[in-house]
C-alpha cells in the first residue's frame, strides 16, 4: 500500500521535535485519574483538586479531598476557597462534558496555575477508585475496558 492510500500516513507524522513540543504541551494542561489518584493520599500533593459540577452532582458522589466549587461560581469564590499559589486540577462530569475546560478558563484569568483531569469524574468511577459521598466513601470494581481488572495501575 502507497503512503497516500494509507490512511494513517496520508498526513505525514510531525517532526520529533514537533512532537515533543505538541505532546509536552499537552502535559502542560492535563492530567489523568491515575496520576491524580498515585499522590490523592499523600499529606501534601503538590496541587488543589477542585471539583467544578453543580450541588446535585457533587452530593451523587465525588473525588474524595476535592474542594466543591462550581464553574459558575469560580469568579466570585475562589479566593476564599481556594489558595492561589498553588496549581489547581479541575474536573467535571466526563470526557463528553466540557465543564472543565470552562472552570480552568475561570481560574486561568483568575491568575491560577490550571490544568483539568482528563476523563473526569467518569473515569475516576470506572478505574474502581474511591468515591466519597455524605454516607462514606466507597470503592467500585474496575471497569476492565478503563483499568487492570486486578485494580493495580495501568502502569503507562
Amino acid at each position: 500500500m502507497a503512503t497516500n492510500e494509507n490512511p494513517v500516513l496520508r498526513v505525514a507524522p510531525a517532526s520529533p521535535a514537533d512532537a515533543l513540543a505538541y505532546f509536552t504541551g499537552l502535559m502542560a494542561y492535563s492530567t489523568d485519574v491515575s496520576d491524580v489518584y498515585a499522590v490523592s493520599e499523600l499529606d501534601d500533593p503538590g496541587f488543589t483538586l477542585v471539583d467544578t459540577r453543580g450541588e446535585a452532582a457533587w452530593f451523587q458522589g465525588r473525588v474524595p479531598g476535592a474542594v466543591h466549587l462550581p464553574t459558575d461560581e469560580i469568579a466570585s469564590r475562589a479566593a476564599e476557597l481556594v489558595d492561589q499559589t498553588r496549581p489547581v486540577v479541575v474536573y467535571c462530569w466526563g470526557p463528553g462534558c466540557n465543564g472543565a475546560y470552562r472552570a480552568a478558563v475561570e481560574f486561568a484569568k483568575l491568575g491560577y496555575q490550571v490544568k483539568y483531569m482528563m476523563g473526569g469524574f467518569e473515569y475516576w468511577v470506572r478505574e474502581g477508585l474511591p468515591v466519597a459521598t455524605d454516607a462514606g466513601v466507597e470503592r467500585g470494581k474496575p471497569d476492565p475496558l478503563t483499568a487492570p481488572a486486578s485494580g493495580v495501575s495501568c502502569a503507562c
